[in-house]
């Protein structure tokens, strides 16, 4: 009976360890004292059989000692044990331990902690979450961070054992046919397993688990930790403990301390790899071990589901995913269902009514007291757009106090709260929905405190944009976005929403830090002035507004930004009554100032038109059989100027996705985004201008200069992004064909003006490919100093390696396969009379290649900096020539004709006199290495 009742419990891993890591003699010590007191009770103790009908204790209650007929020495035996293999009575286990009642009851004594599942609960569907309360504060690894969620239920396995299994919410059907097909088809996950503690109660039948089963990694919160390391942190459940739970009605939360842990962190390799390996942590006193708080919520779903409501793509909406098999007939089986707050009228009738429930948003008491008013203001310019649709107060805002005894990071308390960094800062909105509907049942937006620094620190202090980490700093957002995304996708959960990686505050960081040092040089601004304090109050209440327009459903809007002129942009009447873009959910550059020019608004920090639009599609209240028809009157409005829509992916910019529309950016601003980049680039070669003069202020320190160089190569960068996507660029426009709104426009692809692709290519070549665009002053490079006080490489700047960042972004794109196959196909797109206008692949090989080479005409020397685009250009042509990589045969016939007539022109150009050493040895090298590509035999992929 000892070897069956010590095998039940070795079946308990956590048990498992603890045996494991007693010592030996105790261990030996302890298997014979149990084995005496087994003999010994079962010598003096016949068994008995229960009898039916007995009492025993509810739960919660004490329980009352049973009496026993005294033996022949006048002594009451000891209780009969239970049966082999079975778990202990629940009053047992819950003997002296304290009581917390609610969805599912927490037991605790000393320090054990018990999950009480009732009867009427297994295999009942509730929502499940997991959320970062603490954590290592640098690579997007921070505490107040919302984690994954699942639709669950508790199911029993055999007689004694609970498995958490999510169900597979992503299909559904109706019939009971339907229902077994997709049980059968479609399978659930194990999330955890773990044995009951006690027996069922004998009137509730409730039972006991083990709350430890949540000290497992259930989130996956290693695998996160490895995708930012790529060390193979593991979760030591030995040294992991449960630091509270709770109950109530709505929810039971479990909040862990989760200790990750690797044996030893592995030295650097001895020579330099291609791939660079991440840093192990830098916020750890020992980069071997970290403590996670991990705090679980287990979420009542609603009585009633929602009635949901259908995406439409010409709406920028979150939404749930289900398939339905309920029918054969339907069009569209696939049911998107948008995410959205249940928002109903208390008086459906009214004109303007208060809402049966408001949507509440606690503002938690880590945020610091004098930037609550500004989130505040933040969250409450939602009302504006209901208050339109007929809802007074929909938003309310609630401040948690300093002595709460909740944490808004639970499962029904939507927050916005504030964190630290180590590094870059961001701000995200993410939701939890009811996948069964879409319902948005909780949201927890955090925010960086370093939006509370860069508008006063950011002359006098080093924030992370230093001059030399220009070609690391370029594609930094891209990589962000792909690093979140592959983290949070690895754990298997629902898919990813768009808000889980928002990273508009940590993207916005190089747009701040260009508009500060512009307004700080012409000293529009000085650091902690109030022009300051200002700033910095609009950028908390900017960022929360975007943010809780996530956590109210909406996507991103990267066409927002282009509904008004430059004229309109630079007129401070026109921006103050209207603001800068149509809606908060881009992100828009500054409104910046050309010199001499008059201020106008700076940030916009409104709704606009189309979040009025977004909000009345998803929140509407209107009768359920008049829904369909009234939705889509709402979206058919799509066509208007100011309504105008594109998401992250046609923004793209990620995952090697190319956008194909240049109106659809990021941090650009006005209705021509090429007349942006050129006022962009005067702004920077002004700012460079008034670097060279700049004299430092007391306590400014020496970074100074180098912050404002660096600045303006981020411009020059966005600046190459967006004028190369005008060339082989298509407008698109989100509408439905054949529709009343969709009568008289040119469709859905338009090929962009073959003038407007002439004008960027000629912006490229002129502002990005001269070498005259970078000329920085010799004592202007030689001042730009690094931090001499951290230890840090101090290599000297690198003006040339900061040019072919920008350079080489855009031949990336402009030689790209991509950019290839839409010029070589938009006379498909056009009628026979517009195809003469239209700009070739022929005609974009030929200016490219006239541009880099100039100096083969003129015969004059090569500057470096040409020297060194010219090397890139023609590396790309022999990678090409050598290796297609997805080059249509046209695109590559055409390439090895204007090569040749490169060789041609190379070959005379290298005989010419009186050229510098350098450029006759540069000519002659790149003579030779095409040569050597147009001979080499073609290695077709695959």
């Amino acid at each position: 009976v000892f070897y069956m009742r010590t095998y039940n419990v070795l079946l308990d891993p956590s048990m498992l360890r603890n045996v494991l890591r007693t010592d030996l003699r105790e261990s030996r010590e302890l298997i014979s004292w149990s084995l005496a007191w087994q003999v010994t009770l079962w010598a003096a103790v016949p068994v008995a059989a229960a009898k039916p009908g007995a009492a025993q204790t509810p739960p919660g209650a004490a329980s009352a000692p049973t009496a026993r007929a005294p033996n022949a020495a006048g002594a009451t035996p000891p209780a009969p044990p239970p049966a082999p293999g079975t778990p202990p009575p629940f009053a047992t286990v819950t003997k002296d331990a304290k009581r917390s009642s609610g969805l599912i009851s927490v037991w605790t004594k000393d320090d054990k902690t018990w999950l009480e599942i009732p009867a009427e609960m297994l295999g009942k569907p509730m929502l499940f979450s997991a959320n970062v309360t603490h954590s290592v504060g640098e690579r997007g690894l921070q505490g107040s961070t919302m984690g994954p969620s699942w639709l669950v239920s508790f199911v029993k396995m055999g007689p004694y054992h609970l498995q958490l299994q999510a169900l597979n919410t992503a299909y559904a059907a109706s019939g009971k046919p339907q229902q077994a097909a997709l049980e059968e088809n479609f399978s659930r996950s194990l999330l955890a397993a773990t044995p009951m503690a006690s027996a069922p109660h004998a009137e509730s039948k409730a039972v006991l688990v083990d709350a430890s089963f949540l000290l497992n990694d259930i989130a996956q919160y290693g695998r996160r930790l490895e995708a930012v390391y790529r060390l193979p942190y593991g979760n030591d459940r030995g040294n992991s403990h449960i630091r509270s739970a709770k109950a109530s009605p709505q929810q039971t939360t479990v909040a862990t301390q989760m200790h990750f842990v690797i044996p030893r962190v592995p030295l650097p390799p001895l020579v330099p790899i291609p791939v660079p390996i991440p840093p192990p942590p830098g916020t750890l006193p020992d980069a071997r071990s970290m403590l996670i708080g991990m705090q679980y919520n287990f979420i009542k779903l609603p009585d009633a589901p929602m009635q949901p409501r259908q995406a439409d793509g010409r709406v920028g909406h979150f939404f749930d995913t289900v398939t339905d098999f309920s029918a054969d007939t339907k069009l569209q089986m696939r049911q998107r269902l948008v995410n959205r707050w249940r928002l109903e009228k208390k008086d459906p009738n009214a004109v303007l009514s208060e809402p049966v429930k408001p949507i509440v948003y606690w503002l938690d008491k880590n945020i610091p007291q004098q930037y609550r008013e500004s989130v505040k203001a933040g969250v409450l310019e939602w009302n504006k757009a209901f208050e339109r649709i007929g809802f007074k107060d929909a938003i309310v805002v609630k401040q948690q106090a300093d002595d709460a005894d909740f944490d808004t990071l639970d499962g029904v308390h939507a927050s916005v709260r504030w964190y630290f960094s180590n590094d870059a800062d961001s701000a995200v909105g993410p939701s939890h929905t009811d996948p069964r509907t879409g319902e948005i049942l909780d949201a927890d937006i955090r925010i960086g405190n370093g939006w509370a620094r860069y508008a006063r620190g950011l002359a006098v202090e080093q924030t992370g944009s230093s001059f030399g980490s220009a070609a690391s700093q370029a594609s930094a957002s891209e990589n962000k976005l792909a690093e979140l995304t592959a983290q949070w996708r690895s754990t298997g959960h629902k898919p990813v929403h768009q808000a889980d990686f928002c990273n508009y505050a940590n993207e916005l960081e190089s747009e701040h830090a260009f508009a500060m040092e512009v307004l700080m040089a012409d000293g529009s601004i000085k650091p902690d002035s109030p022009e300051a304090e200002a700033v910095v109050q609009a950028i908390i209440k900017d960022v929360t507004t975007h943010e809780v327009g996530h956590t109210l459903g909406l996507k991103h809007n990267f066409k927002a930004s282009t509904i008004y002129t430059a004229a309109q942009l630079a007129d401070p009447e026109f921006t103050a009554a209207n603001g800068n873009a149509s809606s908060v959910m881009d992100y828009y550059a500054y409104n910046l100032p050309l010199p001499g020019e008059k201020p106008a608004r700076l940030l916009n920090s409104t709704i606009g038109p189309y979040d009025h639009w977004a909000i009345e599609y998803a929140y509407k209240q209107v009768p359920l059989a008049e829904e369909a028809a009234e939705t889509e009157r709402i979206a058919s409005r799509s066509t208007e100027p100011n309504l105008v829509f594109a998401d992250d992916m046609d923004a793209a910019g990620f995952f090697g996705l190319e956008g194909i529309d240049p109106y659809a950016n990021r941090f650009d601003l006005g209705a021509d985004p090429l007349t942006f980049i050129e006022r962009r680039i005067k702004l920077t070669q002004n700012l460079w201008k008034r670097a060279a003069e700049w004299k430092p202020l007391p306590g400014e320190g020496a970074l100074r200069q180098r912050n404002m160089v660096a600045a303006g190569f981020s411009q020059y960068r966005l600046s190459s992004d967006i004028a190369a996507k005008y060339v082989g660029g298509m407008t698109v426009t989100r509408e439905v064909p054949g529709t009343p709104a969709a009568a008289g426009r040119k469709g859905t692809y338009v090929p962009v003006d073959g003038a407007q692709q002439r004008r960027a290519l000629g912006l490229v070549a002129q502002s990005l490919f001269s070498a005259d665009s970078f000329k920085l002053p010799p004592q202007l490079i030689a001042n730009l100093a690094p931090d001499f006080v951290d230890w840090v490489p101090r290599m000297a700047p690198s003006v040339p390696l900061a040019v072919l960042v920008v350079q080489t972004r855009a031949l990336d794109r402009l030689m790209g396969a991509g950019t290839a196959l839409r010029l070589i196909e938009t006379p498909l797109f056009l009628q026979p009379a517009e195809r003469a206008k239209a700009v070739s692949l022929s005609e974009v090989y030929a200016t490219l290649q006239g541009a880099i080479w100039s100096e083969l005409a003129s015969g004059a020397d090569i500057d470096p900096l040409r020297r060194n685009l010219q090397r890139e250009h023609l590396r790309r042509v022999q990678a090409l020539l050598v290796r297609p990589a997805g080059l249509p045969p046209d695109a590559l016939s055409l390439l090895r004709y204007h090569a040749q007539d490169l060789q041609a022109k190379l070959a005379k150009a290298a005989k010419a006199p009186r050229l510098a050493v350098e450029s006759r040895a540069h000519l002659q090298d790149a003579l030779s290495g095409l040569s050597e590509a147009l001979k080499a035999s073609m290695l077709r992929a695959g």
